[in-house]
């Protein structure tokens, strides 16, 4: 589908600031229309009449337009966007004969007017996660410690973000799987895990306001020859976010996904490798604190009859491998959620008792990770992590790894199905 409004991401390199907002704006031209005003003085007598001398007042200056961010970044996002209103992801249009009324339809503006405060909720988080990418790509590169980089990446949003408990701030921990993992991997404590030149790294990272959350990535290489890895990815999640819609079938998403994935091939050290999508992964809808939300959305061809609707979010998200194409669980486990549904069960062990009242105070559904708990003092809690999840409170969640000496890439949006058209959310100038 053809592309009709792209945001431009705001700036937040040292020097640049972002855009204020239009109502912002328009009340500062006001308030230099009346400083231009003429004010009359009295001066000396000339011919029995008085003259009369203009006088200018300085223009004011907004007080955004004065902000210039930090580096690190240190300024809440909102402080550029006073009036709350954030600007909008890519807008597309639905193309299918069915919903081609929507884009003119005012009862559907109408009922898009009802949910504004939700919109800039949520396109407060992606322009958080635009602002903390832009900030990130130049740390990231070959000799960073990783979990050095996922500190400074959570610690930026966190301040971008003007995290505030459950209401807002960082939605899961920072994925950083490299080559053959292709997802849920970020360190733990002790980790000393170097960044090196021939890494393919995922960048999965979250934000949200309101539980309202906004799930991206994207795909680090320091070497041109995964370029045609990433270009397949990159091409299946653009085609994912294309046929996505709504009334649009998922098994028919995953079979365009696959089409395009499975298009391309690879060279790596003299052998070609197609590039295959990993069938056993999937997008998934996101509901408010809730990031995988019931339904999932393949990469493959299927038989999945279900629909997309209308008000529905999604992370529609593509991974390529150079492997077998499956992933299975491998690795010390690093990422935990609350069970959204998790049923009541009698704690025998206090110490789990207390380590479920951290859970539920810090993160209630969202997802967390051990450095998390590191970070608010919790010690020698494995045991009762353990036992959160073996009685199904806490749900593990290993890193899913393709075979070893395999290559695996991933991009990942997500986007809005609004009454009146699909908005990319999380889209920037990047990808």
């Amino acid at each position: 589908m053809e592309s009709i409004s792209v945001s431009n991401s705001s700036v937040v390199h040292e020097g640049l600031s972002p855009k204020a907002g239009e109502d912002e704006v328009d009340n500062v031209q006001a308030g230099d229309e009346n400083d231009d005003d003429e004010q009359e003085v009295n001066g000396g007598d000339v011919g029995g009449g008085k003259k009369k001398k203009k006088r200018k007042s300085k223009k004011k200056k907004s007080a955004s337009a004065a902000l210039v961010q930090t580096d690190p970044p240190s300024i809440p996002v909102a402080k550029w966007f006073p009036n709350g209103k954030f600007p909008p992801g890519e807008i597309q249009e639905y193309k299918d004969d069915d919903n081609r009324y929507r884009t003119s339809s005012e009862e559907l503006r109408e009922k898009e007017r009802i949910h504004e405060d939700m919109y800039d909720s949520v396109r407060h988080a992606a322009e958080v996660h635009r602002q903390v990418r832009q900030y990130m790509k130049p740390y990231i590169k070959p000799g960073v410690r990783l979990f050095d980089m996922c500190e400074r990446l959570e610690n930026a949003t966190r301040r971008l973000i003007d995290e505030n408990g459950l209401e807002a701030g960082v939605a899961f921990p920072t994925g950083c799987s490299l080559n053959h993992v292709a997802a849920h991997w970020t360190p733990n404590a002790g980790d000393d895990t170097i960044l090196q030149k021939g890494d393919v790294m995922k960048v999965d990272f979250g934000t949200h306001i309101g539980g309202r959350i906004i799930d991206s990535a994207f795909t680090v290489t320091f070497d041109d020859r995964y370029d045609p890895l990433l270009d397949a990815v990159r091409a299946a999640t653009n085609t994912g976010i294309q046929h996505a819609g709504i009334d649009a079938r998922l098994g028919e998403i995953g079979g365009a996904i696959q089409e395009v994935m499975e298009s391309y091939e690879i060279e790596l050290d003299g052998k070609m490798y197609p590039v295959k999508a990993i069938r056993n992964l999937n997008g998934h809808s996101i509901g408010p604190y809730q990031i995988h939300a019931g339904k999932s959305v393949p990469i493959v061809s299927g038989r999945e009859n279900t629909k997309m609707e209308e008000g529905e979010f999604y992370a529609i998200e593509t991974f390529g491998s150079t492997g077998r194409g499956v992933v299975i669980e491998n690795l010390e486990t690093s990422h935990y959620m609350k069970n959204f549904d998790a049923p009541h069960v009698p704690l025998r062990l206090a110490r789990s008792k207390q380590l479920l009242g951290t859970i539920e105070k810090n993160f209630g559904t969202l997802a967390f990770c051990r450095r998390y708990l590191d970070r608010l003092g919790e010690t020698k809690y494995l045991m009762a992590l353990k036992n959160l999840c073996d009685v199904g409170i806490v749900d593990p969640y290993p890193p899913l790894c393709d075979v070893r000496g395999s290559y695996t890439a991933q991009y990942e949006h997500t986007i809005l199905l609004r009454p009146t058209c699909k908005e990319v959310l999380s889209r920037g100038d990047d990808y």
